[in-house]
């Protein structure tokens, strides 16, 4: 018999401020626990929005880990494990790691990833206020999901996600910032399903909503078919994970195990 995991994913407009999206953290999670879920995400960029004048080492360093912190009260408080994203202290003052960290309700830190793809095209250079991650993303089991966790532009790298299929995952998670704009929701929902459907895992993207951002959070399964998704507004969108699912679409459609490992990755 397979695992069982209720996904929650938060799709929020979130502040300036870590203490006012601790807040609205706590409003979603107690909702999710309610609900029974055993994990909820929050997207990129939670901690706080960037400013032209508070760019995110700015944010990170005043913050001080009160952020982090403060989900791990919530964790521990609701039972959940917690994903969001984070900003963190880099090498120079300059710029921040864009950082997805997963939070377990024991209140440990079980997995961090820094963002190794940086946006810089569309009139937007993330690499002037942020600094890439130089380790692959890791896969973290839990309550029986093994759980593999990219950020927003990663999105468009195949190979990545090709690597947490190597690695066991069996959802991988993905905590978005994506902008709106011409095509982007269109790209934004069709790179999901594809991530999906090539490697025969269950796919979560958790977005952000505003004035930038396309919102459209969405849940794929291992074949491509959309088990949940949301508009462009503030809400909590739920699904279910069952590996057994995923063991059933790897025998209906073999692609992963087919792969001529003797000649590609």
């Amino acid at each position: 018999m397979g695992a069982l995991l209720k996904i929650a994913l938060a799709q929020v407009q979130a502040a300036h401020e870590p203490a006012a999206n601790l807040i609205k953290a706590a409003e979603f999670a107690r909702r999710a626990a309610d609900r029974g879920s055993g994990l909820i995400v929050f997207p990129e960029m939670f901690m706080a929005l960037p400013t032209p004048k508070r760019p995110p080492a700015l944010i990170a360093m005043e913050d001080g880990g009160a952020f982090a912190r403060g989900l791990t009260d919530l964790a521990v408080e609701t039972g959940l494990f917690l994903m969001s994203g984070c900003w963190e202290v880099g090498p120079d003052r300059r710029r921040a790691y864009n950082t997805a960290r997963v939070i377990s309700p024991a209140g440990e830190t079980v997995a961090t990833y820094r963002k190794l793809h940086l946006f810089e095209a569309l009139n937007l250079c993330e690499p002037e206020t942020t600094v890439p991650g130089d380790t692959l993303p890791p896969v973290v089991e839990i309550s029986g999901v093994q759980v593999g966790l990219a950020i927003c532009y990663d999105l468009r790298f195949p190979e990545l996600f090709r690597h947490l299929a190597m690695q066991g995952a069996e959802l991988v998670v993905l905590p978005s910032a994506w902008y709106q704009g011409p095509m982007k929701e269109t790209h934004w929902k069709t790179l999901m399903r594809a991530r999906s459907i090539e490697n025969t895992f269950y796919m979560a993207g958790c977005d952000l909503v505003g004035p930038a951002f396309c919102g459209c959070s969405a849940v794929f399964d291992p074949f491509g078919v959309l088990l949940s998704g949301a508009g462009e507004t503030e809400t909590l969108l739920e699904a279910v994970v069952d590996t057994e699912r995923i063991h059933e679409v790897r025998c209906k459609l073999p692609s992963l195990s087919q792969r001529r490992r003797d000649l590609l990755f």
